[in-house]
């Protein structure tokens, strides 16, 4: 087992090593046991900055990654786009200097554009986090995923995980995909063919069209948040027909195991990829990967303060 991530940077899962997701999730089972105590707070990473370079919307991730940092005791600072330079045409690579030459030792980035972060981390000292780029992976989405699957499943290997909605748009998809399949888990993606990329049937994938045959005998059925804002037009008739086609209903629910759980990485669009009565019932542990998340992205934080540089 390794004892310390390669790099200093987070950019995918596909980058890492079995050890390497394995040590990430130990390390966020003993952060977990601090975000039980009355204070949250250690001073694990007291003196160091982090900064949230965010070029799209966020609201779980951004806040996730502010409060991990500051249970840490860390600075934070949120870099607001609107309000910076950037809208006066300053270059994405001169934002992210001037962000290392006031002190920066973590850089958590979201960004449109696949591949910034990857950029980022080759011109920058700062170890840079993938918060999301483009439709290419958003790695602590899916380790907060393996770490919520494993708490309730006590293993990944063997199990079968049914993936519905928008794969073709979904970094949260590619992320969950390398994790589980690493992880040994049987993956099945469900969707309609626009919204299925060719190229994951060379992930070691099962791909269905239809939501009642990929979902039966699932142990963790997860759904996806249609990226109606990254799809042009012909990708569905309306969110309505893919509702009635495709949303996870408490009846279609009914065909995974009795003891399967739900999953979302949010923010949910409810009557359009899932039922209120599923989103809201026993099998649900939607808000559990949001608390997970806090723990996931706290021992990341700690992990990178190790490597050397």
């Amino acid at each position: 087992m390794a004892n310390a991530l390669k790099s200093k940077d987070l950019l995918g899962i596909k980058d890492l090593s079995l050890d390497e997701i394995n040590l990430i999730l130990e390390t966020a089972s003993g952060f977990k046991d601090v975000l039980k105590r009355d204070i949250k707070k250690v001073p694990t990473l007291r003196g160091k900055t982090v900064v949230n370079l965010f070029f799209e919307p966020s609201t779980r991730t951004r806040t996730s990654f502010e409060l991990a940092a500051k249970r840490l005791s860390t600075d934070v600072i949120n870099f607001s786009v609107p309000t910076s330079s950037v809208v006066k045409g300053e270059t994405l690579k001169d934002t992210a200097l001037t962000i290392q030459a006031l002190g920066a030792d973590f850089v958590v980035v979201r960004h449109s554009s696949a591949g910034v972060p990857h950029f980022l981390g080759k011109i920058l000292k700062a170890s840079v986090i993938n918060a999301g780029d483009g439709a290419n992976e958003h790695p602590t989405q899916a380790l907060l995923d393996m770490f919520t699957i494993r708490a309730y499943k006590k293993r990944i290997k063997g199990l079968i995980v049914a993936i519905i909605g928008d794969i073709a748009h979904s970094r949260v998809a590619r992320s969950n995909i390398y994790a589980l399949t690493k992880l040994g888990a049987k993956v099945r993606l469900i969707g309609p063919s626009t919204l299925i990329p060719l190229e994951v049937e060379r992930l070691d994938v099962e791909v269905f069209h239809s939501v009642e045959d990929g979902i039966r005998n699932a142990d963790v059925v997860m759904t996806l948040r249609l990226q109606l804002e990254r799809q042009g037009k012909g990708f569905l008739p309306s969110p309505e027909e893919y509702f009635n086609i495709y949303g996870l209903t408490a009846e279609r629910l009914r065909l995974a195991k009795k003891d399967a759980i739900v999953m979302h990485p949010g923010p949910m669009n409810r009557g359009i990829e899932i039922e209120t009565e599923v989103a809201d019932g026993p099998q649900s542990v939607i808000l559990d990967q949001v608390t997970n998340g806090l723990a996931i992205r706290m021992a990341v934080l700690y992990l990178l303060s190790g490597v050397k540089r």
